[in-house]
Order: structure tokens, then C-alpha cells, then sequence
């Protein structure tokens, strides 16, 4: 399977790529086995709303493409609902992926995920 048109937008022009300076949940995952590292910075306001994300990721194309479109699907959504985001709505989202590149929309869910834990963590 070749890249979709969609992947390739997300790869070249990647959204809401860098460092959010006042991120109040902030993620990090990687994979050893292929050395893709994700980044992602959440600002989440007083209702539990993600009001900007952005993100910073070490690796492929794929990689790339799943950070930028898994962010984007995330601004403007309650905390609840952004953590429940799973690799597969990635997937489908950029139009599928290669059987070998799937780790990499999983390491999109993850990084959301973690960010969400830290945001809570960092909360309570």
C-alpha cells in the first residue's frame, strides 16, 4: 500500500508542529523497535478543554502524519473525549496507513494519552 494523498498533506505540511511553551499536559512516547519518539503538548483550560496541541516527533513519515493529524482531531475537545481517541480514528482519518506503519498512529493515541495523565497528575 502506497501512502494516501492525505498522509502525504500531513507529512509535507505538518499542523501544529513544536513546543507549546505554557503546556500544562505534556506526553512522550517512543517505540525501540523503529525509534519513532513522539512529543505531545497539551494546553487544556479550567473546563477540561484542549485548547491547542502541538507536537514534536523523532521518526518517519508515518510518524509525522499521525502526530499532525492526531492533534489536529483533539483541539477543541474536552479532555473525556481526546482521551479516548484510538489509533484507529487516526488511521482512518489520514485515509489508512501501511500494515507496518500502524505502530505509528498508536504512538499518537499513546502520546494524547500520557499528555492527559500529566495534565490530571499535575492537577490533583
Amino acid at each position: 500500500m502506497e501512502y494516501t494523498d492525505v498522509v502525504m498533506e500531513n507529512f509535507t505540511c505538518p499542523k501544529h508542529v513544536g513546543e507549546i511553551e505554557d503546556a500544562n499536559g505534556v506526553g512522550q512516547v517512543g517505540s525501540p523497535a523503529c525509534g519513532d519518539i513522539m512529543k505531545i503538548f497539551l494546553k487544556i483550560n479550567d473546563n477540561g478543554i484542549i485548547e491547542n496541541a502541538s507536537f514534536k516527533t523523532f521518526g518517519c513519515g508515518a510518524a509525522v502524519a499521525s502526530s499532525s493529524m492526531a492533534t489536529d482531531m483533539i483541539i477543541g475537545k474536552s479532555i473525556e473525549e481526546a482521551g479516548k481517541l484510538k489509533n484507529s480514528d487516526v488511521v482512518d482519518a489520514l485515509g489508512g496507513l501501511p500494515d507496518v506503519k500502524i505502530h505509528c498512529s498508536v504512538l499518537a493515541a499513546e502520546a494524547i494519552q500520557a499528555a492527559i495523565q500529566d495534565y490530571k497528575n499535575k492537577k490533583a
